[in-house]
């Protein structure tokens, strides 16, 4: 579940872009525990886009998940982790006006024990990434 820095009491972003972090395990592999994340508010949403939503039922909780599939009523979301829970196949269609935004990019802090000359070689590599649409969100759907 990501932590926003950036809404107006409106439940707008003040800017296009902003900040969040990601807590728990639903998204692994693509995102672990603690990356942080560039958000696009307002980005247009496509199926396979990891997106930044209001949980349905806690609506001040943010949660990070992959649009699966656009159904009546809005989006079909899932976690990249089948075994984490916590996305649609629990809560059911979620309205499109609680998909806040898309994520763009992620970044992974380096860790503490990251200290050889070779792990930070290895964590420059790696730390900042794109995070793409996966299009076979939908055909994981029609598998589970």
């Amino acid at each position: 579940m990501p932590e926003l820095s950036q809404e107006t009491e409106r439940g707008r972003p003040l800017l296009p872009f902003g900040p969040a972090e990601v807590t728990g395990p639903s998204m692994v592999p693509t995102l672990n525990h603690g990356d942080r994340l560039l958000v696009h508010y307002g980005a247009r949403i496509r199926p396979g886009d990891v997106v930044v939503l209001r949980h349905p039922f806690q609506q001040d909780l943010l949660v990070v998940k992959r649009a699966a599939e656009r159904r009546e009523g809005g989006w079909w979301v899932l976690g990249d982790n089948a075994y984490a829970g916590g996305d649609s196949t629990d809560y059911g269609t979620v309205p499109a006006e609680l998909v806040l935004g898309k994520v763009r990019a992620r970044f992974r802090p380096r860790r503490t024990d990251q200290r050889s000359p070779l792990a930070l070689v290895l964590w420059a590599l790696s730390a900042v990434r794109p995070v793409l649409s996966d299009r076979s969100a939908s055909r994981r759907l029609r598998a589970r």
